[in-house]
């Protein structure tokens, strides 16, 4: 029995192969755009890293939406030296120091699909973590 390599070379000359996008957890337009993106069909490996990156759990699928408002919405302060963003930022706590801080969302499939049994109750959480660290004001 032997097995085809999906290899770049194979994908781009099997445009109209079957993939399991869908089993995979992607859209059909998220699907396109990977196709877009790489100018042909993803090689099997490649359909699973996107699936991958851009999940709910990686991508903030339902929530990124959320998550950009922080840098729109936050009151003028002197001391936020660095807003959110990229979901990080800096604030000056006086005597020269400044307080580094990221903001991580941790989203479970359970958010996000209502065709799944929900997780045990300790992997039930969809919290928010805070990573704080030293920084030098400006």
């Amino acid at each position: 029995m032997t097995h085809d390599l999906d290899t770049v070379d194979r994908a781009a000359a099997s445009p109209d192969e079957p993939q399991p996008w869908a089993e995979l957890g992607l859209k059909a337009d998220e699907y396109e755009r990977i196709r877009d993106i790489l100018g042909r069909r993803p090689s099997n490996s490649e359909l699973a890293m996107y699936s991958v990156m851009w999940s709910e759990h990686c991508s903030y699928k339902s929530s990124k939406v959320h998550l950009r408002q922080f840098g729109d919405k936050a009151p003028h302060s002197d001391a936020l030296l660095v807003g959110i963003g990229e979901n990080a930022g800096v604030v000056d706590i006086g005597d020269g120091l400044a307080v580094t801080f990221k903001v991580e969302s941790h989203n479970t499939p359970a958010s996000s699909s209502r065709t799944r049994a929900p997780p045990p109750a300790s992997a039930a959480s969809s919290g928010t973590s805070s990573r704080w660290g030293p920084a030098r004001s400006r």
